[in-house]
């Protein structure tokens, strides 16, 4: 089945199911696995090439509705009748349930079933230790600094905080994505700031920033502290949040959560695509 993925959070929805094999074209922002490199580039996940997509001639063509001006790509796809699916996942069991779609169309439905058991169980332990701790940090997590956006209560980050025995700051806006202000983050005094700008790189990113901004010596003396997360882990809504997951809860409560392995990453979701 020849596969086209326009943006980074399908692709690696592909290589969960062990599928990277029938890619035949993606998007430039997908980087992961590091095997797909070789692949056709269409452009940006907001501005995908189309003739060039069309050329390729797919059988399915996975797009997404992710990010505000995705929809520009999904009409495009209706217009010209390439065959397609739409995904728009808000929470990890829309995740899961997409995951569960996308195996039925490529007739890899047990290892889709497989993946989202493997979801549930990681998502329950991680629930029941969360429960046990008495204090949850509050965590502000930045998407973009100017303006600023950043995740509300209906973004999996959300979810992803709870579980991580933290509260997302603007869990109590009821929106994926918020924009606000710096001095409204600074008024609900975060206990961490979570550094983890769209489309920039983790070593790119410079707590600096926000060390300069007026306010920051209130945060500094309720001792806020700043730290730099991985945008492929956080901001994908793909089962890779798990790990996200993982690395999140380690950093801040390492007392209660196992440390986080990166290099088993490939290792677990290898061993998943084992029927």
């Amino acid at each position: 089945m020849k596969l086209i993925s326009i943006c980074p959070s399908n692709t690696e929805l592909v290589h969960f199911l062990g599928l990277t094999s029938d890619l035949i074209g993606i998007d430039d922002f997908s980087d992961w696995p590091s095997h797909i490199q070789h692949l056709p580039r269409l452009g940006p996940d907001l501005s995908i090439d189309m003739n060039k997509l069309e050329e390729l001639k797919p059988d399915l063509v996975l797009a997404s509705l992710s990010v505000p001006g995705m929809e520009r790509n999904v009409d495009e796809l209706k217009k010209r009748h390439i065959p397609h699916v739409v995904y728009n996942p808000q929470t990890l069991i829309d995740i899961q349930n997409d995951m569960l779609d996308l195996g039925k169309r490529t007739k890899k439905l047990p290892i889709a079933e497989r993946i989202v058991s493997w979801m549930e169980k990681e998502i329950e332990e991680y629930r029941q230790v969360s429960m046990t701790i008495k204090q949850n940090k509050k965590i502000y997590f930045e998407w973009w600094p100017k303006p600023i956006f950043t995740p509300g209560k209906t973004n999996w980050l959300t979810e992803v905080a709870s579980l991580a025995g933290c509260e997302n700051l603007f869990a109590d806006v009821n929106l994926a994505s918020v924009q606000t202000t710096w001095e409204d983050v600074v008024t609900r005094k975060p206990d961490v700031i979570g550094m983890v700008w769209v489309g920039v790189k983790t070593e790119k990113m410079n707590p600096v920033h926000i060390k300069k901004r007026d306010g920051w010596n209130t945060l500094q003396e309720k001792h806020t502290e700043i730290v730099k997360l991985e945008e492929s882990l956080f901001c994908r809504p793909s089962p890779r949040l798990l790990f996200g997951l993982k690395r999140l809860a380690a950093l801040i409560h390492p007392e209660h959560f196992p440390p986080f392995m990166p290099e088993h990453e490939e290792k677990e979701i290898k061993e998943l695509q084992v029927i």
